[in-house]
């Protein structure tokens, strides 16, 4: 199943205001379209401060697309620890970690040759 580039953006609005409702941290969109051979579109990477919030903004994000799309996660793994918390919906991958867990993996520089934008913390 293919997805638009209208409904791209719709889901992307989605995981944006899921994670800001829940005071996620340093909120990266990373942008893959422009890299051959990836999996998807986007990674929309982020970090909590506790497994708590980290599955708090996980659940948050998977409500706010459901409530502004209509559109359900179509994998989700990492709730049991919470520690690195995938959510894939297609085009766009949402990873939420753990600080120490983001640091580790590095996401952002294992795609340094992808655009990059942050998302102004609101706090």
């Amino acid at each position: 199943m293919t997805v638009s580039k209208g409904e791209t953006d719709k889901i992307l609005g989605g995981v944006l205001e899921g994670i800001q409702r829940i005071k996620g941290k340093e909120i990266t969109i990373v942008d893959l379209n422009t890299i051959n051979h990836t999996e998807c579109g986007y990674f929309v990477i982020c970090h909590g401060t506790s497994t708590t919030q980290t599955n708090s903004i996980a659940l948050s994000v998977e409500e706010t697309v459901k409530e502004t799309t209509g559109v359900n996660a179509w994998h989700k793994d990492g709730y049991r620890n919470s520690i690195w918390i995938l959510l894939d919906y297609g085009d766009i991958m949402v990873h939420v970690f753990q600080k120490d867990a983001r640091e580790f993996y590095n996401l952002e520089g294992l795609w340094a040759d992808a655009k990059t934008t942050k998302i102004k913390d609101e706090n």
